[in-house]
Order: C-alpha cells, then structure tokens, then sequence
C-alpha cells in the first residue's frame, strides 16, 4: 500500500498540478484570463442566480387560451374529416357551453357513418408510469341523437400541455442563449409552468418583452375597406386587428388562407437599419417554400396594402410596391433598437405553441448576491480554518499530511466546478464546506485505525499499511452511499438542490481521490525519507 512506482507517483502530481491550473483563472483578473493561450484553463466557476444577481422568471400556460386554440384546430379537423368523407350535410359546427366542440349531422342516415369516422380523432396516450396507466383518450367522443359531442379529457389535455411545454422549453432556450447571457437555468416546473433564470440580467422587464410574446407571425393582405369609426363590424372573411404601437387603430384583415403567408416558414431575422430613413428595421427570410408563397402573394396584388400581424397585433402596414420575388423582405414598425432586437430574436427562435403568462418575477441585485459571495467566502474560511486546527491538534504531524490533501482537495474540486462549467449557488457554496468536513473525516479514519494497529503492537511501517488498507473499504462504502444520494437529489431536484448535489458528488469524487492517493502517497514519502521507530500519532 505505501510503495509507489515513479510513474505513478507522477501521475498523481499530475493530476493534482492539473486541478491546480483549472482553479486558477478564479483568481486571476479578467484582463489576464484572455491572454491565457487557448490550450491551458480560462474559465472561472459560473455564479448562480443567487450569487452575481438576475432575473428570475415563473411562466405558466395560459390554459383558457390554450384550449382556445385546440377547439379551433379541433374543429377544422372536423370540418376536414366531414369533407374527406363527402358528408356535406351538417349544422351547429363550433364550440359547446362546456367548453367542448360539438357538430350536428342533419341527414340521419349520415349519422353513423360520421360518428365512426369523428372518433379517430380521439388518439389514446400513454398515462401512468412508463405509459402502463388505463386507457386514455385526447377526447371523449359522444353520440346524441344527431349531435356528436367532443370533450376535453383531463389526461389528454394535460398530454396535450405536456408537449406544449417540452417545445416551448426548447423555444426559451434559444431566444436566451441569444441574449449573450451566461448558463442561464430553464426548466420545467410542474405541469405547466416553465421557470428561467438568467444570472447577470438586470432588466427584468427585457426578459419579459423575449419571453411574453408567442411571435406567430402572419403576413395578411387588407380587406377592400377598412373601418372608418370605433365599434364597426368587419365584412365576411375578416377580422379586425388592433395596431400594437396605438391600440385604439383598427384594421380589417383577411382570414383567407390564400391571402395569408405563415412566418413558419422563416428561416432567419436580423435587426438592421433602414437605408433611406435610417430608423430600426428587422430584415426577414423565407425558406423555399415560404419564398414561393410570398412572391405569388406580392406578384397578384400589387399596389394593395397587406399587414404584418404579430400575434394577432398589426405591427405595420406597408403598401406592396413591386413583387417580392427573393424571398426576403423588411419589417418596419417605429421600433426602438432594443425593439428590433428582441422581435429579430423571437422570430428567429420560432413561434410558441402556447401562451405563456408570467406569473412571477424576481430580481436579485448584484449587490445582494456580493453579499452572498461574501458570507459564503467567510463560512468556507471559518470551516477551513476550524479544520485545520481541529487536526494538528488531534493528529500532530499526520494532521500536516491530511491539511495539505484537503487544500490539494478544495483546490481540484473548484478546478472541476470550472471546467465542466457547472453553475455555483449560495447551496452549492455549503455543499463545499460539507466536502471539507467529508475529506478529512477519511483521513480521521485512517489515522485511527493506524492508532489502533499500533497499540495492536505492530510496527510503524506495518500499522501505517494496515491503517490505510483496511479503512478503505469503510471510507469508499461511506462516500458511495452520499454519491448514491447526490444522484437523487441531482434527478429530482431543481435550482439550487441540483446545485448542492452537483458540488457534493464532485466533492465526494476528489475526496476519495485525495484519501487514497495523495495522503497515502504524502505519508509514502515520509515513511521512506525518515525511516519512522514510532507514529507520531
């Protein structure tokens, strides 16, 4: 057990001179860390919401809306299936008082025949663990008299709101990451909730304008009249859509389909500036299929005026010039930069499938996440130095080689933390004076079981081999178990939790590496330089 060949001795060195180097940028200026060559460490432990301040932001689905929208896709599917089926005949197709969508057959002899084509629209889910649940259906499917009757079921509109999120998360992320903002934390909370924190964000309300909009853009040609006075009623195959910047302007748009191109077919946008007025602009792109749309729909109408329509809000209204045949286009609305910005980065991004509302919102000042630094800083140092004392009382110079593993062993831990890019919280910061306590009691097991081999009357060289080889097994079953409960806290934790267990299992990770290596290569090289007659225990 105390004998080490050179290479691995070096190997050991190397790894703690390793950890080392990756710590380092944590104490180095910012100005020096860019100079570092790009083959060597430069990144510092990332700080959490709690400890450099942020926004931190609670999103939930607005479910009325939501089945809003279903019941409106639902009965298009209706309509559609009628029609695949040549069952022309039917009346009262629309939503119902409960909230369901209903559609009656008129020709009783088409009842039948509609009912068994209507329920495959029901599609079963998986419910339960591992999808092993009862039967389960979107909706439930119903049959009276004439009237088919479709209803929301509690499980499929919770499936339905499950898959919402999961886009939805993928969505957030990207109109983040666009921010330039560093490991910001997006995850889902609950069944329908959507929570986002962004350290070093301190404009709560910049985050919001990127995370409130749904960006369903739409560009809609105009009805052949428009309102000229408050409360009128558009014609057929309209609808009357508000100006965003003046919400009291009114405009008629088309609902045709031919008469409208999906900003789903976007493949980029850009904030730019328009070269005759020079005011904020976002410069847009379709792909193939939206470009052919585009141009078909500028070619036949122009000289007419279309609108832009962002979530059902006009934001302008320009006048079709000439063809737009490129497949690219501008989009001017009296932005602000900072307007164009954030619209170039939700178009960019992608509509939302649901809308979200913010039903929380905190931000925590940088001054107050110094404070946290600091107190935590003050803990890390009272520990350490408690520690330390506690040893060189305890176990003299034995104390000396556990005191160096545990600085060798904080130093790896940061270096770690750094390099995978792991986030550090206020709970994280406790999960390293935990580390600090757990490393030397490895040691404090070590040492007493040298103590007790010793009074055993076994030699110095014999009690030392047994000392360490026989504590391991206890020492890796103990660090095994709190390994084990790091891992569930990390899958079934968030935030801060996931925080604490991440530092603890890396602090485990070094910890065994320290006991077992480093100390017992330390007290290696003593045993061999200065020949022992008694442990200085």
């Amino acid at each position: 057990m105390l004998h080490f060949t050179k290479w691995k001795a070096g190997a050991i060195l190397a790894v703690v001179f390793f950890g080392f180097l990756m710590a380092l940028p944590n104490v180095l200026p910012k100005s020096i860390r860019a100079d570092i060559p790009p083959f060597l460490p430069s990144t510092p432990v990332t700080l959490g919401l709690d400890l450099q301040g942020g926004s931190n932001v609670l999103l939930e689905v607005d479910r009325k809306d939501f089945i809003n929208n279903l019941s409106k896709q639902l009965i298009g599917d209706i309509r559609q299936t009628l029609r695949e089926n040549k069952i022309r005949r039917y009346s009262n197709l629309g939503r119902s008082a409960d909230g369901g969508v209903s559609v009656r057959i008129t020709e009783n002899a088409d009842v039948e025949r509609a009912y068994t084509a209507l329920k495959k629209l029901s599609h079963p889910i998986s419910t339960g663990f591992f999808g092993r649940g009862g039967p389960a259906n979107e909706y439930d499917v119903t049959l009276s008299g004439n009237t088919i009757h479709f209803a929301f079921t509690t499980a499929g509109l919770d499936a339905q709101i499950g898959r919402a999120i999961q886009q939805s998360l993928e969505i957030i992320t990207k109109r983040v990451n666009a921010l330039g903002t560093t490991e910001p934390t997006i995850q889902r909370q609950g069944v329908d909730r959507i929570v986002v924190q962004v350290p070093g964000l301190q404009d709560p309300d910049q985050i919001k304008r990127i995370l409130g909009q749904t960006a369903k853009l739409d560009f809609r040609l105009l009805c052949n009249t428009q309102p000229t006075g408050p409360n009128q009623r558009p014609p057929a195959e309209c609808e009357a859509l508000p100006e965003q910047k003046d919400p009291q302007r009114i405009y008629w748009v088309q609902t045709s389909s031919a008469a409208t191109v999906s900003g789903a077919d976007l493949t980029d946008a850009q904030p730019a500036f328009d070269s005759r007025t020079n005011e904020p602009i976002v410069t847009f792109r379709f792909n193939q299929k939206g470009a052919v749309r585009f141009g078909r729909l500028t070619q036949a109408n122009v000289g007419r005026p279309f609108a832009i329509v962002l979530d059902n809000k006009v934001v302008s209204a320009p006048r079709i010039n000439e063809p737009i045949l490129g497949g690219s286009g501008q989009i001017s609305g009296r932005f602000t930069v900072q307007e164009a910005h954030d619209l170039a980065i939700v178009l960019r991004s992608g509509a939302l499938p649901a809308k979200l509302n913010i039903v929380e919102e905190r931000t925590v000042g940088p001054s107050l996440g110094s404070d946290s630094i600091h107190a935590g800083l003050v803990a890390c140092i009272i520990g350490l130095i408690g520690v330390f004392v506690y040893m060189l009382i305890s176990y003299a110079l034995f104390g000396v080689f556990a005191n160096a593993a545990l600085i060798a062993n904080l130093l790896m831990l940061v270096g770690l933390l750094s390099t995978l890019g792991a986030t550090l919280t206020l709970p994280g910061i406790a999960g390293i004076v935990l580390t600090m306590g757990m490393a030397v009691d490895s040691n404090v097991l070590v040492f007493e079981r040298i103590r007790e081999e010793v009074r055993n009357g076994r030699t110095p060289l014999n009690a030392i081999e047994t000392g360490f080889k026989t504590a391991f097994a206890t020492i890796l079953d103990a660090n095994l178990t709190t390994l084990i409960a790091a891992v569930v806290l990390f899958g079934m934790g968030s935030g801060p939790i996931r925080g604490f267990a991440v530092t603890l299992a890396l602090g485990i990770i070094t910890t065994v590496f320290t006991a077992f290596t480093l100390t017992r290569l330390i007290v290696a090289w003593w045993v061999q330089f200065t020949r022992p007659k008694m442990v200085p225990l």
